[in-house]
């Protein structure tokens, strides 16, 4: 088992777990919006996670060039940038049905978008755990 350890600068481990809590809030205050109706709050906690997501996204490829290069095959590291890159198209589906329901007053849309959102806070959450608990 190799235990993987962090001896690299601070700053971009710092910056991607700010840009991971920012994103992780931003959708689930998007979600609860959704839900509660408030369709332009939705729009706008969205918009602010993708910023978070490129601050996080950066952090963690800054991060795996410092110093994580040595175990590429850990499942955690695999699974955490899989649901980092494929969750961007949820999120940005998320954008598009949040906006579609700011502009129109859709319940579908609105719904659309929860569930987005929801999904995507899923697989964050996934991708939280897995790094927390190092799988593989």
């Amino acid at each position: 088992m190799i235990v993987a350890t962090y001896n690299g600068p601070f700053w971009p481990l710092f910056l991607h777990v700010l840009g991971a809590m920012v994103l992780f809030g931003a959708v689930l205050a998007a979600l609860a919006a959704s839900v509660a109706g408030f369709r332009s709050a939705a729009f706008r906690s969205l918009l602010v996670a993708v910023p978070a997501w490129v601050l996080m996204r950066g952090g963690a490829a800054w991060v795996y060039s410092n110093g994580y290069s040595a175990v590429k095959n850990q499942t955690w590291l695999s699974l955490g940038m899989a649901i980092a890159d494929g969750g961007l198209i949820v999120l940005l589906l998320a954008i598009g049905t949040a906006y579609w329901s700011q502009r129109t007053s859709s319940t579908l849309a609105t719904r659309i978008a929860a569930g987005l959102s929801g999904v995507y806070l899923l697989l964050l959450a996934v991708a939280w755990l897995a790094m927390a608990g190092k799988w593989g």
